[in-house]
C-alpha cells in the first residue's frame, strides 16, 4: 500500500469520524439535510478511495488535461 493510498483512507477516516463524533455529541444534526452532507460524501470518497483505487475526481482531472506525478 502507498503513502498517498494511506493518506487518503486516513483522512476520509478522520472527517467521518468527526462528523460522527460531532453527530453523537449533539453538536449537530445529521438528520437533517444540509451541506454536511457534502462533507460526508467527501470524506466517504477519500476512503473508498484509497481502498478501491478509483477516485471520479482523478478521472475528471486526466479529462481536463492535469499530468499524473511529481512535481
Amino acid at each position: 500500500m502507498t503513502v498517498e493510498r494511506l493518506v487518503r483512507i486516513i483522512a476520509g477516516s478522520f472527517i467521518m469520524l468527526s462528523l460522527a463524533l460531532a453527530h453523537f455529541s449533539g453538536t449537530i444534526d445529521m438528520t437533517q439535510i444540509s451541506w454536511l452532507w457534502f462533507t460526508a460524501f467527501v470524506g466517504a470518497n477519500l476512503f473508498q478511495s484509497g481502498i478501491t483505487r478509483f477516485c471520479p475526481m482523478d478521472i475528471m482531472l486526466k479529462k481536463a488535461g492535469f499530468q499524473q506525478g511529481g512535481l
